[in-house]
């Protein structure tokens, strides 16, 4: 349908705007408690070993129920599911913020990660109601919203670390409220209506698919103390898979399917989720581990490490609202996904060199810097290549998939380099070479997972024509016949 065809939605950019936050936000939520961490594990008596489930009880509930909020998306609305996602999510946060005990606080990380769960679909269907039938405006649409995830996930260092010296780590959580209530005040007026559809809910591949990636995450996550030998690890990891498995054959047999696998016969849609997948098994632990650095062995205060990571927020507003939808006019989606994905790899390589005498200006920020541009070029495309490749009803599930793709690679990259860390001695707190030691392994790790990232999508993608406008940059591709 071309612009002409159908009348714009008279408060678009005002929607986009809500939707670009909605994903800002439900990213941040992933990244704010790290510089949290060491005052919640005081206060609350976290053990060292279960202290990164902050972390992932958010991640596991997020990534595991995508595919159930695309799919309620699709049937109930997706302005309804938008509304009922920051609810629960405004809900998780007071929880987490009340927390005195560590059962508390992880059930509020949990509901945060479901309410979440809920947003993300939603608003990538509520995106693309908006702006798929105006192809010269979505590349600018999607570079907005696709900003908002990156920015959103180091911007939450910057304000985890401001909240937490000048405030108190509960306020982390806090923030959540105010903007959830502006949030559901504004959406009635500017979200359009979706009609419900007929359809049944696939319950039992929702709990296989999430209780699949929660047992996965934890025998990564207690490897390095069970010993990757043990054949405790092995058996809870090939539980976890197990798992995963049955709901593939859920799927196979259900008249109605959380995830259509059909869906997956597109190679442009399996190769832009496997990119997203290590895009963000590699970009996470990045972050994550470079914070580590700032603050263990470099010295810096919670507030001065999360303003150290700020030129990198600006290097990707920069990147992907300016020059990106540019780049993908001129050059199509595939080559700029492969460049950056290897762009990515150097800046991790390059990280990988940090000193227990280093600093700031030497070791990170340039490194930080070609990762951000890195980053930058391969995420908008291969977000607009996973959307692009499904039916139009089937919109949410195209955003679940690809929101689960982003956040399992989160939850199993982060999970994968701390073990790499912690063999190498990053649990050695004040031993700042062994610690050191230990991050610059979860760089090269981490670089090796952007690296196989590239490779990847320069195998399974297909390659799209350039075109000297707007128009055309987000590929079209035909879904398959089931």
């Amino acid at each position: 349908m071309s612009d002409s065809a159908a009348p714009p939605h008279p408060r678009r950019w005002t929607a986009l705007a809500v939707i670009a936050l909605a994903q800002f936000m439900v990213i941040m939520d992933t990244s704010i408690i790290g510089v949290a961490l060491p005052d919640m594990q005081h206060d609350l008596g976290f053990s060292q070993e279960n202290l990164s489930w902050v972390f992932n009880a958010y991640v596991v509930a997020f990534g595991g129920l995508l595919l159930l909020g695309g799919r309620l998306s699709d049937l109930f609305g997706a302005k309804r599911l938008f509304v009922i996602g920051w609810t629960v999510l405004a809900v998780g946060s007071l929880t987490a913020g009340l927390a005195g005990e560590v059962w508390i606080e992880l059930t509020g990380r949990a509901l945060q990660g479901i309410g979440a769960a809920l947003i993300a679909p939603s608003a990538l269907t509520l995106l693309m109601m908006l702006f798929g039938s105006r192809p010269a405006e979505l590349p600018k649409a999607l570079s907005l919203y696709g900003a908002a995830a990156p920015a959103g996930g180091t911007a939450g260092v910057f304000l985890g670390g401001l909240i937490t010296q000048y405030a108190s780590w509960p306020w982390v959580f806090y923030i959540n409220i105010p903007i959830a209530i502006a949030v559901l005040a504004i959406t009635p007026g500017v979200m359009p209506s979706v009609p419900a559809r007929r359809g049944s809910i696939d319950l039992a591949g929702a709990v296989t698919v999430t209780a699949g990636l929660a047992i996965a995450v934890f025998a990564v996550v207690r490897a390095p103390g069970t010993g990757w030998g043990s054949p405790r690890t092995w058996l809870v990891l090939l539980a976890g898979i197990a798992l995963i498995g049955a709901f593939v054959v859920i799927q196979s047999r259900r008249r109605e399917p959380l995830m259509r696998l059909a869906i997956l016969r597109s190679p442009n849609l399996a190769g832009a989720n496997i990119a997203q997948l290590l895009m963000a098994a590699a970009w996470i632990p990045m972050w994550f581990f470079l914070n580590l650095y700032l603050q263990q062995v470099l010295g810096l205060g919670a507030f001065a490490s999360g303003a150290a990571l700020l030129p990198m927020t600006v290097a990707i507003m920069v990147m992907m609202i300016v020059l990106a939808p540019r780049l993908m006019a001129r050059f199509g989606p595939k080559p700029m996904i492969v460049t950056g994905l290897f762009a990515l790899a150097a800046g991790m390589v390059w990280l990988s060199f940090v000193r227990a005498d280093g600093t700031f200006w030497v070791d990170v920020l340039p490194a930080s810097l070609l990762a951000a541009v890195g980053m930058s070029l391969a995420f908008i495309p291969s977000l607009g290549t996973a959307l692009s490749s499904a039916r139009p009803e089937e919109g949410g599930l195209a955003s679940g998939i690809v929101n689960t793709s982003y956040q399992v690679g989160s939850a199993l990259g982060l999970a994968a380099m701390t073990a790499v860390a912690a063999a190498h001695g990053s649990n050695e707190l004040g031993h700042p070479e062994a610690l050191a030691n230990g991050f610059s392994a979860a760089f090269i790790g981490a670089a090796v997972l952007a690296a196989a990232g590239g490779a990847a999508s320069l195998l399974t993608l297909r390659g799209a024509p350039a075109t000297s406008g707007t128009e055309g940059a987000v590929p079209q591709e035909q879904p398959e016949a089931v």
